[in-house]
């Protein structure tokens, strides 16, 4: 269960490195092509690992059990990237983060049966009521509609693949091997396209954004994938539906985009939960312990 409560803290750090991340790029996005912010995002995450693993791990850095998996999932997040990079530009933060999170409780539902965890009637009811609660803040249907939209319902089926080769791989894999392998394949694609967009003046001038980027993206991502190998994704599931929180707040203090009552309502349902998974994470540590102490 120290664990469990350790994959918490780490899920819940990425939830905020990802809305910041979010709100970064769509601010960075008027400033700097975004093909451009999308290769510097790669490649900062392939030198950063292999300057401080590479020291540590030697050649084995580079051992993979699962090379065509790493490479997948390299492309799946590369591909949600985008998405979100170009999405970020016409719709708002919490939209976004709302059509990634969905992905996430329908993921979880159908991994959950499929790999026949056992998951309490509690955790399944936390699980629905988050997710009613990011359908609460995004309202599918409601008054956002147009051709953009087709850049979340790309990123719904690339991200629900990313996230089930990340669970999957994280108890397999070395974690930094996995993170080392998708800045790569991100790099190599990139490279390839972004000759097309470069600006060298974007770059000089605004190289903060470019940073900043590459960190949120690099160090977010890293923290989801250790967090995967702590706790089973039933119990870090609600804890990712803060991101639409931190996403919507983010939105209404660089954007001006106001949460209306329903948003503030699903944010609610959504801290509700967390708050809730919390308790129920301490509950089965302590009746874990009397078990043990019983059988003993």
């Amino acid at each position: 269960m120290k664990h469990q409560r350790t994959g918490i803290a780490l899920i819940v750090l990425a939830a905020t490195m990802f809305a910041t991340l979010d709100a970064a790029t769509k601010l960075s996005g008027a400033l700097a092509p975004v093909m451009m912010l999308l290769w510097f995002r790669y490649a900062f995450q392939a030198v950063a690992t292999f300057a401080l693993r590479l020291p540590v791990q030697g050649l084995q850095l580079f051992a993979t059990r699962n090379p065509r998996f790493q490479l997948l999932r390299g492309v799946l997040l590369l591909t949600t990237s985008a998405c979100s990079f170009f999405g970020l530009q016409y719709l708002p933060v919490g939209r976004i983060h709302g059509h990634r999170d969905v992905v996430t409780a329908g993921r979880d539902r159908s991994c959950g049966l499929g790999a026949q965890r056992k998951v309490s009637a509690p955790r399944w009811t936390l699980l629905a009521l988050g997710l009613n609660g990011a359908l609460m803040v995004i309202r599918p249907g409601g008054q956002l509609f147009g051709w953009a939209l087709l850049f979340p319902v790309l990123l719904v089926g690339t991200y629900a693949s990313f996230q089930v080769l990340t669970s999957r791989l994280s108890g397999d894999e070395n974690p930094y091997t996995t993170h080392l392998y998708t800045g790569l394949v991100g790099t190599v694609v990139m490279s390839a396209i972004v000759p097309l967009y470069w600006s060298t003046t974007a770059l000089l001038s605004h190289w903060p954004w470019f940073v900043a980027i590459g960190f949120l993206g690099t160090f977010g991502h890293l923290l989801l994938i250790k967090a995967f190998g702590k706790a089973p994704s039933s119990v870090l599931t609600p804890y990712l539906y803060s991101q639409i929180g931190f996403a919507t707040l983010l939105g209404w203090l660089a954007f001006r985009h106001t949460p209306d009552t329903w948003a503030w309502s699903g944010i609610a349902v959504i801290a509700v939960c967390g708050m809730a998974c919390v308790w129920l994470t301490g509950e089965e540590s302590r009746l874990a312990r009397v078990i043990v102490s019983a059988e003993n």
